[in-house]
C-alpha cells in the first residue's frame, strides 16, 4: 500500500514539477518533474516485483530489476547532460527563472512528505527482508534532497530577484543525479 501511495504522490510531483517548470522557465522544477518520473519507473518495477515476488524465480526478479535500474541510471545520466547544457546557456545568456508559487509549495510539500516515507519503507523493507524496497526508501530521501534544493532556489529567486538561483541549485542536483545513475548503470 505505501509503494501505491509512494507512486500516486510521483505522478503529482511529476505533472505539477513539470508543469510549474515549463511555466516558470525554472530547470529546478522540470528537473524535479523528470527526477519524478524516473522514481515512478522505479517504484513500478518495484511494486511489480513486490506482487510478482511469489510466482517468479529469484533469479528473473533479480534480472528484473537489474534492468530496471540500467534503465534509470542511463536516464538520469542523459538528465544530467540536459541540466548542464541547459544551465550553462541560461548562465551565458542571463536566463533565470520566474516565480512559481505551486512549484514551491510542491517543494515543500515533498520536502515534508519524503523523509516519512523512506521511514516507513525502511521498517517495511526490514520486516520483509527487501533489499530492492530499502533502496527506493533511499530514493525517497534522494528526493528530499532534490526538493530542498527546489525550494531554495525557487526562494531565492522569489526573495531575492537572483535569476541565476535556478541554474546554480539545478548544477548542485548534477553531482546527485550523477552518483545515482552511476549506481543504477552498475547494477
Amino acid at each position: 500500500m505505501v509503494e501505491i501511495f509512494s507512486l500516486a504522490w510521483m505522478v503529482l510531483e511529476f505533472l505539477i514539477g513539470c508543469w510549474s517548470g515549463i511555466q516558470a522557465h525554472s530547470l529546478l522544477l522540470i528537473v524535479f518533474g523528470l527526477d519524478s518520473l524516473l522514481e515512478i519507473i522505479s517504484g513500478g518495477a518495484l511494486l511489480w516485483r513486490l506482487l510478482v515476488s511469489t510466482r517468479l524465480s529469484a533469479g528473473a526478479i533479480a534480472k528484473v530489476e537489474r534492468q530496471a535500474s540500467r534503465i534509470v541510471g542511463w536516464c538520469l545520466m542523459a538528465l544530467a547532460v540536459y541540466i548542464i547544457v541547459t544551465s550553462g546557456y541560461n548562465l551565458l545568456t542571463h536566463q533565470g527563472a520566474e516565480r512559481s508559487l505551486l512549484g514551491t509549495l510542491m517543494a515543500l510539500a515533498s520536502l515534508i512528505c519524503m523523509p516519512i516515507l523512506m521511514v516507513i519503507k525502511l521498517r517495511i523493507a526490514e520486516q520483509i527482508d527487501s533489499a530492492a524496497l530499502k533502496e527506493d526508501a533511499m530514493c525517497n530521501l534522494t528526493c528530499a534532497y532534490t526538493a530542498g534544493a527546489v525550494l531554495v532556489g525557487n526562494l531565492l529567486t522569489i526573495w531575492q530577484g537572483w535569476w541565476w538561483s535556478d541554474s546554480i541549485f539545478s548544477l548542485l542536483l548534477v553531482i546527485l543525479i550523477v552518483k545515482e545513475g552511476l549506481e543504477g548503470i552498475r547494477a
